[in-house]
């Protein structure tokens, strides 16, 4: 009689292809799922930090294996729960009138426990690793000893039927053993189904039996394919991709079918499995990349910060500009999902780092800034109390070219704050009015007194103009008699002075052009009227051309004393010496003529000098 248990001899037989797409998938799903669940299988929401540590301080010292998708999720919860929290402690700093460029990130303890922790998990993972790759070893030592213990039941044909407990139990414990190198995986699978296949035809059981075992387990992988077919209709690809994996195993220790239809029934079971594979796969090649485009996106957020970091600021506005492009590139931010698990806290540290940057920059500026406007701040107060100082002179023409140098240099200072500013710059410009309202005052009688001599030098244009007509006796002296008159008047209103100007010459040069003055007191006479427009310049000026004058005055003479030495070494029998002595005694007569009339000049800069200190 056959044994109904042969039903668990042979499996079906997946080949290498299928095996490992199966197993790659699973590895693949392993890697990728990252949703942490309870042991009911609900997923677990984590509203804090703090929960999120406690469970991590569980897994970290407690007895089980750390999953790698309960652990990679809770570490993007937190990291997630993390950045809100940041963003809100900006939030809440800046609507409350905090300055952007001094906020500054708080230490965060719970992120410190939760690092150290995160490492004692690595490295309990790490040691069980080693402690799995061990086993795996050690579980692939026993299953090649069971294969040859299979293998040897196959090489006695009469003893079959009698070793077929031993052939269960062989069985049973490959069936306990799980574990082994992936690599080993496939090459182990098929020698010990072939071995099994081999004993198994050995086997002269009662057909019938064996019959109704093909039946059975063509019903149960009957149903195994329907159910791997209605998966297709799952709207959770990860949900779908699970329960896949179940029937597989269960596929896999269901015993054989009769062989015609081994064949079909695992191409329609595999067909089934391709299309949920299909779906996982796609699934995270989606995720993956939209993850790649956010990290994409966030990475020209990076740049972007770094290259406006990188901009030369010229000023206050500038950085205000470049703040308010910041903030807006940190609101896009917030929108953007996350990047692959691998760079997604390096993109953020990234960007994290360049926004940073950039306020640490702008309040190193600002710092600058500041300590730039205190010093400002004091040159102008300086500049205040010297006008101040000055606000109450009567030294009218020294004071105002003070108080007009100290206008010039307040407008070479930089900026100050605006309030300060202003009220420094009141107090500039009242001192300063002070000064200016009192000279008009003070000088309301200088104007009446500039009309009157306006009326006197006019009056003695006219003269002038008699002259010209006049046919008498002493027209010079009467003539220098005049210029010299007009020269003594005092100032004659702005205004009208180059009009008197222009006139007084025009007379005077008819009177020169008639009457055949020397050219020397015309010049003399021209020189002493230009004096006024000098000496308007300031003492200064005058100082300065009396020194060029007498630094002529002492070249000509110098010039005559050569001549006149030359003169001693001419022979005067000689033709040609005569006629050079001639020469040279009118050149030093033309000197002594010149150095008379730089004599006079230098005269009349005296005169007027001692008029101005006078007045």
């Amino acid at each position: 009689m056959m044994d109904s248990q042969e039903k668990v001899l042979l499996p079906e037989e997946p080949n290498a292809e299928t095996t490992a797409e199966t197993n790659n998938s699973a590895v693949e799903e392993n890697n990728a799922v990252t949703t942490g669940t309870t042991d009911e299988g609900v997923k677990k929401v984590y509203k804090t930090k703090k929960e999120v540590v406690e469970r991590i301080k569980e897994i970290a010292h407690g007895n089980d294996n750390p999953e790698k998708e309960e652990i990679d999720s809770l570490k993007t919860t937190f990291y997630k729960l993390h950045f809100a929290e940041r963003e809100a402690e900006m939030k809440a700093y800046l609507e409350a009138g905090g300055e952007p460029e001094k906020y500054q990130i708080q230490p965060d303890e719970d992120e410190e426990v939760f690092k150290a922790e995160m490492g004692v998990i690595k490295e309990k993972r790490a040691r069980i690793f080693l402690e799995q790759e061990k086993l795996k070893q050690e579980n692939l030592k026993k299953k090649l000893e069971i294969i040859e213990k299979i293998k040897a039941l196959t090489t006695s044909p009469e003893e079959a039927n009698k070793s077929f407990q031993e052939f269960k139990s062989l069985q049973q414990e490959w069936k306990e053993i799980k574990l082994v190198p992936a690599e080993k995986a496939n090459e182990l699978w098929r020698n010990y189904q072939l071995y099994v296949e081999q004993f198994y035809d050995l086997l002269k059981l009662n057909s019938e039996a064996r019959e109704y075992d093909f039946k059975k387990n063509l019903e149960i992988k009957a149903r195994l394919c329907e159910a791997a077919e209605k998966l297709a209709e799952e709207s959770d690809v990860i949900s779908a991709f699970h329960q896949l994996q179940k029937l597989h195993q269960e596929f896999r220790e269901t015993g054989p079918v009769v062989k015609e239809l081994r064949e079909s029934t695992w191409a329609r079971f595999k067909a089934a499995s391709t299309v949920i594979n299909k779906r996982h796969q796609q699934h995270f090649e989606d995720l993956r990349a939209k993850e790649d485009e956010n990290l994409a996106k966030k990475t020209e957020l990076c740049e972007k910060v770094e290259a406006i970091t990188q901009e030369e600021k010229k000023g206050a506005a500038d950085w205000d500009k470049a703040t308010k492009e910041i903030i807006a590139i940190q609101a896009e931010w917030k929108t953007i999902g996350f990047a692959p698990q691998k760079m997604n806290v390096k993109i953020f540290e990234r960007f994290r780092t360049a926004c940073d940057g950039f306020f640490r920059g702008k309040t190193e500026y600002f710092k600058e800034l500041k300590q730039k406007f205190a010093e400002n701040t004091e040159k102008k107060k300086a500049l205040v109390e010297q006008a101040k100082a000055l606000q109450d002179s009567t030294d009218w023409k020294s004071t105002s070219d003070k108080l007009i140098n100290l206008q010039k240099e307040w407008k070479t200072i930089g900026m100050v704050p605006k309030k300060t500013g202003d009220l420094l710059w009141n107090e500039f410009l009242g001192a300063c009015n002070h000064f200016f309202e009192a000279r008009n005052a003070a000088n309301a009688g200088t104007k009446n007194e500039e009309r009157a001599n306006l009326e006197k030098k006019q009056g003695i244009i006219e003269q002038l103009k008699a002259l010209i007509e006049d046919t008498g006796e002493n027209i010079q002296e009467k003539v220098r008699s005049l210029t010299d008159e007009y020269n003594t008047i005092g100032h004659v209103p702005f205004k009208e002075k180059d009009k008197l100007y222009k006139e007084y010459h025009e007379v005077l040069d008819r009177l020169y052009k008639e009457l055949n003055i020397s050219s020397a007191r015309r010049r003399l006479d021209n020189f002493k009227n230009n004096l006024k427009n000098v000496a308007e310049k300031g003492s200064n000026a005058l100082d300065s051309e009396r020194a060029r004058l007498m630094r002529r005055y002492e070249q000509m003479k110098q010039e005559i004393q050569t001549y006149e030495n030359n003169l001693g070494f001419l022979n005067a029998a000689s033709k040609k010496g005569n006629s050079l002595i001639d020469e040279m005694n009118r050149k030093v007569q033309k000197l002594k003529d010149d150095m008379n009339l730089v004599y006079q000049k230098i005269k009349a800069i005296d005169a007027e000098c001692n008029e101005n200190e006078d007045k």
